[in-house]
């Protein structure tokens, strides 16, 4: 699999013109482009007039080694990296001790859902009640506020669940595995997010996401996710 990036085409073109580009950016025949999948979308608005979509995409050819010394020189084409999570460790069959994950917000969701997946059984603990956060309504919201102890400012999800929907880089977006845009995406929301270079949830979907992810890391670790309050739902 090789990687071409620096791919332009016009903000409106039609679907089938990103093949065509390939084809011609690589001189290839058609027979030739076994397939693709974008890795990547970004703009370029430096011209109000003439806005772009630039695209990284993992091309499959017939003859990789060819197509790689026939444009040696081009720092745009190389062999697709490998960016595949690997799960840092495994936990012992006789697991005595399990890991607490303290807070419920991304981090802690992230956190417990790995240790999870490796087999740990974490234990998590969230002073906010798990449905505080669920439901946006501006009544529910208004009613949340008014609870010190239980609010829209933390607990499951956090307070990016209300304020903001933006999968950010740091947030893991373009990473690959448990705990980046893929869980996202299995999570209930379309295959766009993998790719587009600000990927935008939407609160509704990502009140159900946090809630999918919680279920899993439930199942894995035998029901292992609590609260200090007394849940309302």
């Amino acid at each position: 699999m090789l990687r071409l990036t620096e791919l332009k085409l016009p903000l409106d073109h039609p679907p089938e013109a990103l093949r065509a580009a390939i084809l011609q950016r690589l001189e290839l025949a058609d027979d030739a482009l076994v397939g693709f999948s974008i890795f990547k979308r970004s703009y370029d608005a430096r011209k109000k007039h003439a806005l772009l979509l630039i695209y990284a995409v993992d091309v499959e050819v017939k003859n990789e080694a060819a197509l790689l010394k026939k444009f040696r020189t081009d720092r745009h084409l190389a062999p697709t990296p490998d960016m595949a999570y690997r799960f840092v460790g495994q936990a012992p069959e006789n697991l005595t001790e399990r890991p607490i994950v303290v807070g419920f917000g991304p981090c802690g969701i992230f956190a417990a859902l790995v240790l999870a997946q490796m087999g740990f059984k974490p234990m998590c603990w969230s002073a906010a009640r798990r449905c505080a956060n669920a439901r946006r309504t501006p009544g529910a919201v208004a009613q949340a506020c008014a609870q010190p102890e239980s609010n829209v400012q933390f607990g499951e999800g956090g307070r990016d669940v209300f304020r903001r929907q933006a999968l950010q880089p740091d947030q893991g977006s373009q990473a690959s595995g448990p705990q980046g845009a893929d869980r996202v995406c299995e999570s209930g929301r379309a295959e766009e997010i993998l790719y587009v270079s600000k990927p935008h949830i939407g609160t509704f979907r990502l009140v159900g996401m946090v809630e999918t992810m919680r279920h899993e890391i439930e199942q894995l670790a035998a029901r292992s996710v609590s609260s200090s309050a007394s849940p309302t739902c």
